[in-house]
């Protein structure tokens, strides 16, 4: 499987890349899988930060509000009960809920390779020699430009560096990844994949038939 395959400079390659067929050409069946993988990237992000006061936690009702008999009213005991304006929440988040779902690694691995593969048939996939940005934003935008990557885009490297960091921080559109930290979020989101050739082979080895 070919793909577009560009130099560092932006310019056509004169040999294009192969794409691992055990990567990026697997059978996608349906699409529970790849939701399965996308929900659970989202969930294990999720900070649990919502929680509510229980009625012995809220500030006040230490008084009872009125006398116990002879009112004519409901008995109360506290102005905080749950059942009341300002009182407090029965069955409320409390901040120690677990949303963590955790899926097998072959699961994991297997529902990357659908949404790669599935990147390669819509031709989101871009392929670069080689990438040697020097920390300027401008460099990236300039070579971003020239081989016609414009949208929201994931770029694939072997390693991070400090000038690969700089150079992609302060847009918008680009996210910075490295290879072996590759998911189904980030691919199916992404509408143009740039990856390394270095990068396309530490992927090969990671969730292809070398592995």
């Amino acid at each position: 499987m070919a793909v577009p395959t560009y130099t560092k400079t932006g310019t056509k390659a004169a040999v294009a890349a192969k794409l691992d067929k055990s990567v990026f050409g697997v059978e996608v069946a349906n699409h529970e899988l790849l939701k399965q993988a996308y929900v659970a990237y989202l969930a294990n992000g999720r900070e649990n930060l919502a929680v509510t006061l229980k009625r012995g936690e809220v500030r006040g009702g230490g008084k009872k509000p009125w006398k116990q008999k002879g009112t004519g009213r409901a008995r109360f005991g506290s102005s905080r009960n749950p059942i009341w304006r300002g009182g407090g929440i029965a069955f409320g988040p409390t901040g120690l809920e677990n949303y963590k779902h955790k899926l097998p690694t072959a699961t994991k691995r297997l529902a990357i390779r659908q949404a790669l593969t599935t990147a390669a048939e819509a031709n989101k996939l871009v392929v670069l020699e080689d990438i040697a940005l020097k920390g300027k934003t401008a460099e990236a935008i300039k070579l971003f430009d020239k081989i016609g990557v414009v949208k929201s885009t994931l770029l694939v490297v072997d390693t991070k560096t400090d000038e690969l960091i700089r150079s992609t921080s302060n847009l918008g559109n680009v996210k910075l990844v490295t290879a072996s930290y590759l998911n189904v979020y980030d691919v199916l989101n992404a509408d143009h994949i740039v990856i390394t050739s270095k990068a396309l082979t530490v992927v090969s080895e990671w969730l292809g038939g070398k592995a």
